[in-house]
């Protein structure tokens, strides 16, 4: 992708995450004037929030705003109801099924809310940072949902229906392993130890055994480094 010029904006799905800070780099490297967009969404635990706000402050983007959502009514998830939240799965085991910590429509509800806003801002270009390499088997985080989403968008918005602003998804680690995903994010200079994947901390410590530590863990072992971040 060509770079852009500072003044082109972009909304920039941000959970303070591994994958959400390196796409926040890259489109910043990439010259992009960076929107970032949270979600309180009632998830069990904050921490993402925090290290979100910080790494949003650290990187000078152009604005972060946190919206509230009230996932938790609707349940039906780990990260949003009293579900328990699976440890030590095996890796065939998160390519082959949906696990409980799939929250029903999350990336829908999430880009649906960037398009928004990306339509107020006269923004045409939305990053989030999905993967469909090493992740845990979610439905919303495939390629055909991201070209399906991005068809619906163009068609139900002022915008895409105008012309003025034809909406793209960007999805730069899409197909990429989470070791290459870190490599990168190493290149950028993230800092992956003020990041947060854990699902089920304690305190600001990682517990190291739901899905998303062992991915990261994964991929910090397969990149030839050690993950910074705090574990109990």
């Amino acid at each position: 992708m060509k770079p852009h010029n500072k003044a082109t904006k972009a909304v920039i799905l941000f959970s303070g995450g591994l994958d959400s800070t390196t796409i926040l780099a890259l489109a910043k490297e990439q010259g992009f004037s960076c929107y970032c967009l949270s979600f309180q969404y009632g998830q069990k635990q904050t921490v993402e929030l925090d290290k979100a706000s910080q790494a949003a402050k650290k990187a000078h983007v152009a604005k972060h705003l946190i919206l509230n959502l009230d996932l938790d009514k609707i349940g039906g998830s780990a990260l949003t109801d009293t579900i328990e939240v699976p440890k030590d799965r095996k890796l065939e085991t998160m390519e082959n099924e949906i696990p409980v910590t799939y929250v029903p429509a999350r990336n829908t509800i999430f880009l649906s809310h960037a398009i928004a806003w990306a339509e107020v801002l006269g923004a045409s270009d939305i990053f989030i940072g999905v993967n469909a390499v090493d992740y845990s088997g979610y439905p919303d985080c495939r390629p055909e949902f991201l070209e399906a989403f991005t068809v619906m968008a163009n068609l139900g918005t002022k915008a895409g229906v105008e012309g003025k602003n034809k909406f793209t998804i960007h999805a730069p680690l899409l197909r990429l392993s989470k070791s290459e995903i870190i490599s990168k994010g190493m290149r950028l200079g993230v800092d992956y130890a003020k990041t947060h994947s854990c699902y089920d901390p304690v305190g600001e410590k990682a517990c190291g055994r739901c899905d998303a530590c062992l991915l990261r863990l994964k991929g910090f072992s397969e990149a030839g480094l050690t993950d910074p971040a705090a574990y109990i």
